[in-house]
């Protein structure tokens, strides 16, 4: 499969020197995605972050395109009108990576996730120039639930209706600005694609997803069994995300992003613990994980929410339900592939652990 740059500038809805925007450029993605875009030959780039942000790699990337590319940093806030104003004007394409990531009260979630989306789509309706616009969500808003196929979690998998109910609030947010941006297409003829990326990882994002297990009470517990992982190498993600908002005929539609040869969670767990630090882990089979997640529902029900429903059944299908993933849309309809296979992607994402380990 071709790589951005050995495609045809014909193949793609916007040129070298059309603006392109980046919300969040600031992020684990974010970051990436404006070097991929200058990697690629596109060389007028606009970079909007929040004024809290460290905008140190960004002034470092501007620094290295001075002669081929014109990146300018913009700081601001997307709950501003003028500044979603300020930041889409002349736009061809936008890629939307902001989002609330750190709230836990779903009024604050949606606050920085759905109406910041908002904004942002008005904005860029109005400026009458925008070709793409991008949105980056997540596999968190799959239900898991009534899969028309089986075990097979794919684009035409139903999302949660209900988020509220047992779900954890990016969640819900996530699920809400999905319905907004599909309503602005339906409704005020939005360009956009929305992108969906499993768990994205490598330097930067150390860590072990809660996909594998969760730690709590002292103990780790191991919940996925033989379930595959949804991975996706932050280099091949943004890779995605790239050409999700330059490939022509896609408007309107859904892709799923996951890696190639994804490892079985019981798998990833033992690579950590030989690769960066042993742990003791305790494995609940997929019975009993339920079984507890039901029992904390109901408790959580009985106690009038003493204990939070940290753990229930929505939960459960979401996360340690036995699922397999596909990326075949993405291969045939944005001719993607991963051009860092899943035991290289491992190998760096353990490195990195390690050295934050030692440097902590």
């Amino acid at each position: 499969m071709q790589t951005m740059k050995e495609t045809p500038a014909d193949d793609f809805i916007a040129g070298p020197d059309d603006l392109i925007l980046v919300t969040g450029a600031t992020g684990f993605m974010g970051s990436r995605l404006v070097a991929h875009l200058l990697d690629s030959g596109f060389r007028n780039l606009r970079c909007f972050a929040r004024p809290s942000s460290a905008v140190g790699r960004l002034e470092a990337l501007c620094n290295s395109a001075t002669g081929a590319g014109r990146v300018q940093v913009l700081t601001g806030n997307l709950l501003s009108r003028d500044d979603c104003m300020t930041a889409t004007a002349g736009v061809a394409v936008i890629y939307h990576l902001a989002a609330g990531r750190g709230e836990k009260s779903f009024p604050d979630a949606f606050l920085n996730s759905v109406v910041t989306t908002r904004n942002l789509m008005d904005a860029a309706i109005s400026q009458q120039s925008l070709k793409r616009f991008v949105n980056v969500s997540s596999f968190s808003v799959y239900s898991n639930m009534n899969k028309p196929k089986g075990r097979l979690l794919d684009e035409t998998c139903p999302v949660e209706r209900n988020p509220e109910k047992g779900r954890d609030a990016y969640c819900f947010a996530k699920v809400k600005q999905d319905e907004i941006v599909s309503d602005y297409g339906q409704r005020c003829g939005l360009p956009y694609v929305i992108v969906r990326p499993g768990y994205v990882y490598g330097p930067g994002n150390e860590g072990m997803t809660f996909r594998v297990g969760i730690g709590t009470f002292g103990l780790y517990l191991h919940l996925g069994g033989s379930n595959e992982i949804p991975l996706t190498y932050v280099d091949n993600c943004v890779g995605a995300i790239a050409l999700a908002g330059l490939k022509p005929g896609v408007d309107g539609e859904v892709f799923n992003v996951v890696d190639d040869n994804l490892p079985s969670s019981r798998s990833l767990l033992r690579q950590y613990k030989k690769n960066v630090r042993k742990f003791t882990s305790i494995y609940l089979p997929h019975a009993v994980s339920y079984l507890l997640c039901y029992g904390w529902e109901r408790y959580s029900e009985w106690s009038q929410g003493q204990l939070p429903p940290a753990f229930n059944r929505r939960e459960w299908h979401a996360s340690w339900k036995k699922s397999r993933y596909s990326n075949h849309k993405l291969k045939t309809r944005l001719g993607w592939s991963p051009k860092v296979s899943t035991v290289e992607g491992l190998r760096r994402h353990f490195e990195a652990c390690r050295n934050r380990g030692q440097n902590a």
